[in-house]
């Protein structure tokens, strides 16, 4: 995906604004969201690396299913962001930005 789609993803908070936008576009062009269940994935497991190392996090996993656990505790589920932020009605770069607040990080 980033080097057909030329994203520097870089694994900082920034790039998932770039990720964002990439999702938007992807939902301008009309595909149902069945036929980019693997992209939203791959762009979810990055965010949720990206929360990981913004926030000092780690993959938590049960039953088939992975979150992103952040020191104060909380779970993060990235897939299901990535998921919203392509019926506009989420954000990878805001659910970063809310899990690092918590943890006292810049």
């Amino acid at each position: 995906m980033r080097e057909g789609a030329r994203l520097r993803l870089d694994y900082s908070a920034h790039s998932l604004w770039s990720v964002d936008r990439m999702i938007g576009a992807i939902r301008q062009e009309g595909a149902p969201i069945a036929a980019l269940e693997a992209v939203l994935r791959g762009f979810g497991a990055y965010a949720g690396e990206v929360i990981v190392r913004q926030a000092g996090g780690e993959w938590w996993a049960t039953g088939g299913d992975h979150w992103v656990r952040t020191p104060d505790g909380r779970l993060w589920d990235p897939f299901d962001e990535a998921r919203r932020c392509y019926t506009a009605d989420g954000s990878l770069r805001l659910l970063c930005r809310d899990a690092v607040r918590g943890t006292g990080r810049p």
